[in-house]
């Protein structure tokens, strides 16, 4: 039988099954023990009843079943197949991936079954009694439990923003108790909608959910292109009904945790059924629950970042990707996947609609939906009786800046502040600042293993490397010249956090970055004392920009965004768009109307005078039209192929063999140093084939990869090929 093993290797192993462990008759998709170069590894069957060229004393023998339980679905089998040939990566790696920590195991794991809250019989007046007026976390979170009849698991509580000492409260007051659940099979009951929040749908929004029902048992691709609050998560909301109603299963991907609570409150809200949650602050444990309910059809929604997307829902019947331009749907090491097009393969496979939203689709998207490929949808207005905010560029050539801030953005924040509206203030960069320098000899504090600056920490007292994760203590004097006349140079979060609340001392700054969410529900707890108006300013980084609703904010100033626009990236002006564009969307959500302003050296910039002025759309057909011309993506296809070693020589040496190697149609790009040439001590090189033809493409790696396989520095050099990039800068 052929086994596949997590092992870097792009093949198949194949091992004799003794017949009395073929009892019953093993199954494709099934964990086996088999012994490996000396250890025993827990690898996946692909075939079996299989033929080999090699002699039987050569075969090595199965060592035992891991168990009869949990079999990769044939679905999945399959999937998990095409991505291996469509990416070229290891086909043991992926599905090593693509299983949960425990499943990977030879040790059985604990397969007892999840425990959920529900509430007790005692009254909702009893209840509000007990509680007590002040204790508002607690109140919230028995509403919370008591709407939810199918029981509430502690991820979904975590994840919503509570903690373990409001849970033990209600429990020592009796009003909730924990209880093992069995799961059986998900069900719809009329009674599973909530009808109160149910809105009533737009003209343009009716037309998306109508053709989504139209192909209910089928393959289609629906590009949901709607304006910043055009109202799009209740268009998945009541697109879901009809899948669940037909007792199928919708998994929702989202780019990243951050945008999980809010998801997950608006879907328990509608719905009362089996939610399950997917992502990285989960322990294993929890996603092995995820994944099990998932297998048996005991989850009715999947929610969970670009991984989620392995998860072996059984009866899947409706995949929605939500912010689907966004680039942390692409896994950047190990196996680069795409979250984004891995879901669109397998809702083809399965032969059920996928729905692709975003307010600025990525240029790939917008090229399927032109030529047909997808169905195109557009939402111009936004919800209720919000309005698109004002958008206006700062010129700071003229003006004198603050820590980065000019004074019409100040006298704007102090404006806004007045009439006892929100502030969100946009700065890309974490820390307090990029870099410290001797004001006396011009020295940097480098770090020796990336040769960049370290990002001074203020808070912290330290120095760390964004690009590493090497730290050290603050230096107080020049490790060049000896002077103490130590500087910091340029913003951070961090810095300007602390200006704004030196210019409004009378109103709350909060900073929300991945510095300041660094604990565990600390990020979903920030959000909602926004929400509760807590905070007057908002200074946060891209984990502010994306799907967040904050009706109060009605001013957004975006600084430092020239850097984008002299990039050697071609899709830096694509990337600086959206993020642009995401984060005006968060003025101006409700009644009252928003305003933006962007900060630039270079206002009469076409790409920001474009943005400003004709919008999104407009700069997204220009720039297809730019591409088009020099066959770039969408219009031509490419895989980057990176080296890294600890001498420079060698990556450089080992791409220029394959920048020799003969491959029909393609154009080879390099090999060029990484735009960080060292990092963590290794030197590092890239070479980018490219082809009008995706098969031309895909053929051209079937020559290049056993080439790079056996070549005499393969062993010396640390290489990947990333199938479709998004980033070049590595």
């Amino acid at each position: 039988m052929d086994i596949a093993l997590p092992v870097p290797t792009r093949q198949l192993y194949t091992y004799a099954l003794p017949s009395a462990l073929n009892l019953p008759a093993i199954q494709i998709g099934e964990r086996v023990v088999v012994p490996f170069a000396g250890r025993q590894l827990v690898g996946i069957v692909l075939a079996t009843n299989t033929s080999t060229a090699l002699s039987a004393d050569k075969i090595k023998t199965v060592i035992s079943r891991v168990s009869e339980q949990y079999p990769l679905p044939p679905n999945l089998v399959t999937f998990l197949t095409t991505l291996s040939q469509y990416y070229h990566h290891a086909i043991g790696d992926i599905f090593q991936q693509a299983l949960p920590v425990l499943l990977r195991q030879i040790e059985a794991p604990d397969l007892s079954y999840q425990t959920r809250w529900f509430v007790t019989e005692s009254s909702e007046e009893e209840a509000l009694s007990a509680i007590g007026a002040k204790a508002k976390k607690q109140l919230e979170l028995y509403q919370v439990i008591r709407h939810n009849q199918t029981g509430t698991s502690w991820p979904e509580l975590r994840t919503l923003g509570f903690v373990k000492q409001q849970l033990t409260a209600l429990q020592n007051k009796a009003l909730i108790e924990e209880k093992e659940i069995v799961p059986a099979p998900f069900h719809w009951h009329e009674s599973d909608l909530n009808q109160d929040n149910r809105l009533k749908l737009s003209p343009e929004q009716a037309i998306v959910v109508s053709a989504l029902n139209q192909s209910h048992q089928a393959f289609s691709c629906h590009l949901l292109d709607g304006i910043t609050g055009s109202g799009k998560t209740e268009v998945y909301l009541q697109a879901m009904e009809k899948t669940l109603a037909s007792n199928q299963q919708v998994l929702v991907i989202v780019p990243e945790i951050g945008l999980t609570p809010q998801t997950l409150s608006r879907f328990e809200h509608r719905f009362n059924v089996p939610i399950y949650l997917h992502h990285s602050a989960l322990n294993d444990k929890e996603r092995l629950d995820t994944w099990r309910a998932a297998y048996r059809g005991h989850a009715a929604i999947v929610i969970g970042t670009r991984s989620a997307i392995f998860t072996p829902a059984n009866k899947l019947g409706l995949i929605i990707v939500d912010e689907e331009h966004d680039a942390s749907l692409k896994q950047q090491d190990s196996f680069r996947y795409n979250g984004r097009d891995a879901a669109t393969l397998r809702a083809r496979q399965l032969n059920i609609p996928i729905l692709l939203g975003s307010a600025t689709p990525s240029l790939e998207s917008l090229q399927n939906a032109m030529s047909h490929k997808f169905h195109y949808h557009q939402l111009n207005k936004r919800a209720g009786n919000s309005v698109q905010a004002s958008m206006s560029l700062v010129d700071v050539n003229h003006e004198h800046l603050t820590a980065g801030v000019s004074e019409t953005v100040k006298q704007a924040i102090a404006d806004t502040l007045k009439r006892r509206e929100q502030v969100l203030v946009f700065l890309n960069r974490r820390g307090y600042a990029p870099a410290i320098n001797c004001q006396e000899c011009h020295w940097v504090a480098d770090c020796q293993r990336c040769n960049k600056p370290f990002t001074l920490h203020q808070k912290d007292q330290l120095l760390v490397c964004h690009h590493c994760g090497n730290q050290k203590r603050i230096v107080h004097q020049c490790q060049q010249c000896g002077s103490t006349r130590l500087a910091p140079v340029g913003q951070g979060t961090e810095q300007l956090e602390q200006h704004l609340a030196d210019w409004f001392p009378e109103h709350s700054v909060v900073r929300i970055d991945r510095d300041s969410t660094r604990r565990k529900g600390e990020l979903t707890k920030l959000l909602q004392a926004i929400h509760n108006k807590e905070h007057d300013i908002l200074v946060g980084t891209q984990m502010l920009a994306k799907g967040h609703h904050f009706p109060d904010v009605t001013l957004v100033v975006i600084l430092n965004v020239d850097g984008a626009l002299f990039s050697f990236d071609f899709r830096a002006a694509e990337h600086m768009a959206q993020l642009l564009v995401q984060v005006a969307g968060r003025a101006g959500r409700a009644s009252k109307p928003g305003k933006v302003l962007i900060q630039s050296q270079y206002p009469q910039h076409p790409l920001l005078q474009d943005l400003v002025n004709n919008g999104y759309r407009h700069f997204a057909q220009q720039t297809l039209a730019e591409r088009n011309f020099a066959r770039l993506p969408p219009f031509g296809y490419q895989v980057l192929i990176r080296a890294e070693a600890k001498y420079p020589s060698y990556p450089s040496k080992f791409l220029m063999a394959v920048s020799q190697l003969s491959l029909d149609h393609c154009q080879l790009v390099g090999p060029i140093p990484a735009t960080m040439e060292k990092k963590a001590g290794y030197y590092r090189y890239h070479l980018i084939v490219q082809s009008e033809q995706r098969k031309t493409l895909h053929q051209a790696m079937l020559q290049v990869i056993p080439f790079l396989e056996s070549h005499e520095l393969t062993n010396k050099v640390r290489w990947s090929v990333d199938v479709d990039p998004l980033d070049f800068s590595w």
